[in-house]
């Protein structure tokens, strides 16, 4: 499998494509004038606390105020999730006893604000670096769960419990796996340091106010995803090609070759055909290669994902041919989820299957297609009615949301009043006129 990362800074904003196999698997886009919140830490200020919610609203100086929760306000215990999550234990924890309108309050949004909601937000302070994440408000050693082999996750535990600062806690990333001692000295160094320099600026200045800002899109991407699955990372302008260089050299020098600047006249995305992958990643219905489709429907609760057969008959009966149209969907469905970053409680309404080894197959092929994707699933299984009830987490927001707004005439809907709706109101109008 070839993979590339394609980067196309533009007029405005810039986005990066992520290719498998020419295939479009990721696209993030993040705008000049709306820059990412996720990763900024603030020193803000207790707006007011809800005991019925257990929760806070905080003043983080964003037009909206941000949401902390108390399972995100009280001492992390331990970790037991993937390399950026941490579990939350507030059992006999109350938020008024942990907060006080007035207080101030550092905090990390760990959520994009969407739609009527504003950012979210944690006490639990992650500083991600290249192989590790530093917990400066934590204590204790953890291994990204990607990571399988038991040696391996022994013997890199073994090196971050050496390394660890004093009172902070470290993450061991994937994408350290394989690696020594000597990989992790300069980032545990670079973090550290970083950190002292945001509890240097925590108590000087108004509140609220940003006290550290993530690093941008590019960046981000070099850091997070421009490991050594990568094949080629090609950027389509001079002044930030020589950027990633710098940036790649610091931290994972044997990639610096894989780097290319884009330098053809066409714009890059239309090079790569990504511009039209991207318009079929926000349609409605999304065939299958069998015959079979899909629909993708968002409600304000959850998104709906029904399969259908379509064009596709099948060869010898009809358990086989709903057997492989599901089965083919799973791959599709996990596929639609990462490239539309999809995220909350997903359904997925398959076509019926009487067979529970039949059932048992599509959701271990849907689970095995969820195993590529970086933001953590659950598949929770299969309900009475044949719904697979399924979670994926929310971070920022769905491709759809940053590309498209709603229609001001049907509202979003997709809905406006027929023909005979609208001649009935006229004639009502005019007869309502001459009474």
């Amino acid at each position: 499998m070839i993979n590339e990362i394609i980067v196309d800074v533009g007029a405005g904003e810039i986005r990066v494509g992520i290719l498998e196999d020419k295939e479009l698997a990721e696209i993030h886009i993040e705008r000049t004038n709306h820059q990412g919140l996720v990763g900024n830490i603030y020193r803000g200020k207790v707006s007011s606390v809800l005991p019925g919610m257990q929760a806070a609203f905080i003043d983080i100086g964003y037009e909206k105020n941000a949401f902390l929760y108390v399972g995100d306000a009280v001492p992390q215990k331990e970790y037991t999730d993937d390399e950026l999550d941490v579990f939350r234990d507030y059992t006999g924890y109350n938020i008024t006893d942990i907060l006080k309108v007035g207080q101030e309050i550092t905090v990390q949004v760990i959520k994009e604000p969407i739609g009527t909601k504003g950012p979210r937000v944690s006490t639990h302070i992650t500083l991600p670096g290249r192989n590790l994440v530093l917990l400066p408000n934590a204590d204790y050693v953890g291994i990204s769960r990607r990571i399988e082999s038991d040696d391996e996750r022994q013997k890199l535990k073994k090196i971050a419990e050496k390394l660890k600062p004093e009172n902070m806690g470290l993450i061991v990333r994937t994408v350290s796996e394989g690696k020594d001692e000597a990989d992790f000295i300069e980032d545990v160094s670079f973090l550290t340091r970083l950190w002292a320099k945001i509890k240097q600026s925590e108590n000087s200045g108004p509140v609220p106010r940003c006290i550290h800002k993530d690093i941008n899109l590019i960046y981000r991407s070099v850091r997070d995803l421009f490991t050594w699955n990568i094949d080629k990372f090609i950027i389509n302008d001079e002044k930030e090609y020589n950027k990633v260089l710098e940036l790649v050299e610091m931290i994972s020098p044997v990639l610096k070759n894989r780097v290319e600047l884009f330098s053809k006249d066409y714009a890059i995305f239309d090079y790569y055909q990504i511009e039209t992958k991207i318009e079929r990643a926000l349609s409605r219905k999304v065939w299958l290669k069998c015959g079979g489709y899909i629909i993708i429907d968002k409600t304000e609760a959850l998104t709906v994902i029904d399969v259908n057969t379509g064009k596709f008959v099948g060869d010898n009966n009809l358990e086989d041919t709903v057997l492989k149209t599901n089965i083919e969907a799973t791959k599709e469905i996990a596929k639609q989820l990462r490239l539309r970053d999809i995220g909350g409680i997903v359904i997925i309404d398959f076509i019926d299957m009487s067979d529970s080894e039949h059932q048992q197959m599509v959701l271990d092929s849907l689970r095995q297609s969820l195993k590529s994707d970086r933001t953590k699933t659950i598949v929770l299984g299969m309900t009475a009615l044949g719904l697979v009830e399924m979670t994926r987490k929310k971070i920022r927001q769905e491709l759809a949301t940053v590309i498209k707004c709603d229609c001001p005439y049907c509202e979003g809907t997709g809905k406006i009043n027929s023909a005979d709706t609208n001649a009935v109101n006229r004639l009502k109008s005019n007869t309502d006129q001459k009474i």
